[in-house]
């Protein structure tokens, strides 16, 4: 049923948009998705597993558009400013994504644990949200380790990659501080550029 939940996903997403967390009612995310409570209820067990898959799908669509980042043509400076930018303004357009790099849960949003919940379900993308969620320092490391692996090439060993790994933790933070503190237009890409002239990227 990958289509119903994500049409319910959908539809928790703009609930969230236009109320508070705790005034999004199941049966009007059901309804909005045009499917049965029932199914809703099948699909995630109740509220507070709706509220970690979504939490779940929008990591894994930031962590998605770091690949992408990543992957460009360019060289290891441009690939690492559009991973900034892309942190920045997904932070700045998505308050789920916001909250989950920077810890800062706004009382609007679900603020699942981010430990693993007991889960009882057979659907297998719901025992994916209900494990672990990744925490702020979690983004980092993600981020930085996807980096290194983008940049760095296949078959390189670990003990090769101390300098990059830097680097590349570098940009991370930076652009988490851009998160908190947004500089000017066009900032973030001469921050991260300012940066890496200092320490280049090895």
């Amino acid at each position: 049923m990958p289509a119903a939940r994500e049409s319910l996903l959908d539809a928790a997403c703009t609930a969230l948009a236009r109320r508070p967390w705790s005034a999004v009612r199941m049966v009007d995310v059901a309804a909005a998705a045009g499917v049965s409570r029932q199914t809703l209820y099948n699909e995630f067990g109740g509220k507070d597993g709706l509220a970690r898959a979504l939490v779940r799908r929008e990591a894994d669509g930031y962590l998605a558009g770091v690949d992408r980042a990543l992957a460009g043509p360019a060289d290891a400076c441009d690939r690492l400013t559009a991973t900034a930018e892309w942190t920045t303004s997904t932070a700045r357009e998505n308050a789920l994504v916001r909250a989950m790099l920077t810890g800062c849960w706004s009382e609007r949003l679900p603020a699942p644990a981010l430990t693993p919940a007991r889960s009882g379900s057979v659907v297998p993308a719901q025992r994916r949200a209900d494990g672990p969620l990744p925490s702020p320092t979690d983004f980092v490391a993600l981020v930085r380790d996807r980096a290194v692996a983008a940049l760095a090439g296949p078959g390189t060993p670990r003990t090769d990659t101390s300098g990059l790994a830097r680097s590349c933790e570098l940009v991370v933070r930076l652009a988490l501080s851009c998160v908190t503190a947004p500089p000017a237009e066009g900032g973030v890409a001469d921050l991260v550029r300012g940066a890496l002239h200092r320490q280049p990227v090895p």
